[in-house]
């Protein structure tokens, strides 16, 4: 599709070429553009499309890269990457070797910070400003923070860090009353109650300039200043000191965040206002293209559409559920026969499920907000009192809320379910969401126990065996469909072995026992072809289902085994592969050990099929050890 002024904008140079009045009409392109290109190459949709206006403007008005956009969250950015010399490498976001997902560094120098996650960017943003400002180097830095990512404990710890130190950080607050799912708390309201005068602002501002021309004030006090504003402001409006005021900040709007000539008149007018500012913008999540305005949860990540008429295509033959409804459905039985059971997710009651629950018992889920480590931490006041909280969190973002699972959690043996969603390669969304390092990072961690299911069924027993017991435990399952196939019941720490063999021992953790399984019975049905007779009693296979405590009476007899090989979806420093050769260095074993999974390495984005190729876990590369095993 041919457009007037997108096709010709190949960096922020040419925006400003522009003339204001035609800003409106590139918003209406870039709009119809990331519609289009997200129609049939599928991604973050309906948070690009409340920033457009936002986008243009302050690429309008600051000189990037010189200046520094940082973004929280990173989906929010699409407009962003247009802009910025990405228009034509656009349909390959997402995609394996294709643009990133997120804003990187690495990837643009139009890309100040990475932000795959949220509430990073008050603290990231002020880092740099402040760097430029030791460095005698005057810089605009900009951090622009929505998608309800100002629910996260981070974002409040920036704000008080930009009130004591002396800056010029301009803070953008997007706020569209959304992240993914509907934000929750008392901070939403207070958002929509703020109101301030921009008659007032306007003449605050001459007065200010006025006393610096006179020698009335310094720079220097401007802090003092910004205080006395506050107080004759509260006095005289009869408002109560807002949020931000009350932290020092210097407090602009709300302003309409769909006008894009207005947020180049009020970014032009506050740009070079001394000291840590705030401009608070509305913007409707899905802005300009109405199904993703009328369900803004279904259209943050659609998947492919027809662009006319808004109709979602969906995945035929799927009979399986997916990981995650098996949680929610599981939990949601499990609550109705057990009153001690509620739900806790941060922010992510629709893409864990949990909404399952929700619906039917919303006073037992708590929706904290994007607040991992205070879900984590909410988890453990709960168990402490005898409530049996099943807290569900993605794996990538349970990291922020380690220190809460060792001190509030592991410390005091409380009984909290930590369900950890998204485990392993998840895809698209590349490095900021594989969830590869849990089984590393919890393993240490005393008094912490973990599962992993093979398949559905495991699952729904792990999660029901986990409701009686002591202390914490983690039960760790991967994105996309589950696989329905019965086994032996499940015990606590107990595998259960599917093949048996003499040769080579294979011990797999979680689902990737399925590819192993698939491989094995691939290998064995071109026995004749490979030459290798009597394949299928070479080869034991065991589905550990436990982490922690392992089986080592399993261990013990995969020992006599010539080779022990682990395969686990994850690290494999910390994992499943370290677990067993530690046991192994306690015995007088002679069995070669070998360790697959993910190596000391942060993996890149594709689709989970190319992922697991590159990284030879696919059936195909796990068929092509094992022959090489074989035949030695």
């Amino acid at each position: 599709m041919t457009y007037q002024y997108l096709q010709h904008i190949d960096s922020p140079a040419d925006v400003k070429k522009l003339k204001k009045e035609e800003l409106p009409a590139l918003c209406h392109e870039l709009r119809d553009f990331i519609i289009r290109e997200l129609s049939r190459n599928p991604g973050h949709l309906a948070s690009s499309l409340g920033t457009i206006e936002l986008t243009v403007a302050l690429h309008y008005v600051f000189d990037t890269p010189s200046d520094k956009l940082v973004w929280d969250v990173g989906h929010q950015a699409y407009a962003h990457k247009i802009l910025t010399g990405r228009r034509e490498r656009f349909s390959t976001n997402r995609q394996f070797k294709g643009l990133a997902p997120f804003p990187t560094p690495a990837e643009s120098e139009y890309d100040a910070f990475i932000a795959g996650h949220a509430s990073n960017s008050i603290s990231a943003a002020l880092g740099i400003e402040i760097a430029h400002e030791l460095q005698g180097d005057r810089r605009h830095v900009v951090a622009i923070i929505g998608d309800g990512a100002m629910t996260g404990g981070l974002a409040f710890e920036g704000l008080n860090n930009a009130s004591m130190d002396k800056n010029n950080l301009l803070i953008i607050l997007n706020d569209n009353n959304i992240a993914i799912d509907p934000i929750k708390g008392g901070f939403t309201q207070y958002l929509v109650d703020i109101t301030t005068s921009a008659k007032y602002n306007r003449r605050r501002w001459k007065l200010y300039q006025w006393m610096l021309r006179h020698h009335w004030i310094e720079e220097q006090h401007t802090g003092r200043l910004r205080r006395l504003f506050n107080s004759i402001k509260t006095y005289l409006t009869k408002q109560e000191t807002n949020l931000f005021q009350g932290l020092d900040l210097r407090y602009f709007g709300p302003a309409n965040g769909h006008n894009v000539l207005e947020l180049v008149r009020i970014l032009e007018e506050i740009k070079n206002h001394q000291g840590p500012k705030v401009l608070h913008i509305i913007t409707k999540k899905g802005k300009g293209y109405e199904p993703a305005e009328q369900d803004q949860t279904t259209w943050h990540a659609p998947g492919e559409f027809n662009p006319d008429n808004g109709e979602r295509r969906t995945a035929n033959g799927e009979t399986t559920p997916l990981w995650q409804e098996v949680f929610g459905q599981t939990l949601l039985k499990m609550a109705k026969e057990d009153s001690r059971i509620v739900g806790i997710t941060p922010a992510m009651p629709s893409g864990c499920s949990m909404n399952i629950m929700q619906r039917e018992l919303p006073d037992r889920v708590f929706d904290v907000g994007i607040a991992e480590g205070h879900a984590v931490t909410f988890s453990a006041g709960l168990a402490k009192e005898g409530i049996v909280p099943y807290c569900n969190i993605y794996s990538s973002f349970l990291q922020r809320a380690y220190d809460n699972i060792i001190h509030d959690v592991a410390l005091q043996n409380v009984h909290v379910v930590l369900c950890i969603d998204r485990a392993g390669i998840v895809g698209n969304d590349g490095a900021t969401h594989h969830g590869l390092l849990d089984l590393a990072y919890l393993r240490p961690v005393p008094n912490m126990k973990i599962a992993a299911p093979m398949v559905a069924d495991d699952l729904r027993q792990m999660m029901l065996l986990a409701k009686d017991m002591r202390g914490p435990i983690a039960i760790r399952y991967p994105r996309g469909r589950s696989v329905e196939k019965k086994l032996p019941p499940v015990q606590f720490g107990k595998a259960v072995q599917l093949r048996e063999g003499r040769d080579i021992a294979i011990l797999s953790l979680g689902a990737i026992g399925n590819t192993v399984e698939e491989a094995i019975e691939e290998l064995i049905s071109r026995k004749e072809e490979l030459k290798i007779r009597r394949i299928e009693n070479k080869i034991a296979h065991w589905n550990m289902r436990w982490l922690k405590p392992i089986d080592e009476e399993v261990l013990d007899r995969a020992a006599k085994a010539d080779t022990i090989i682990t395969i686990e979806d994850g690290v494999t420093e910390g994992g499943l592969g370290s677990a067993v050769a530690e046991y192994l260095s306690q015995t007088d074993s002679t069995a070669k050990l070998v360790r697959l999974g993910v190596r000391d390495q942060f993996v890149e984005h594709g689709s989970t099929k190319e992922l697991f190729h590159m990284l030879h876990l696919d059936k195909e590369g796990i068929c092509e050890f094992l022959l090489q095993e074989l035949e030695k």
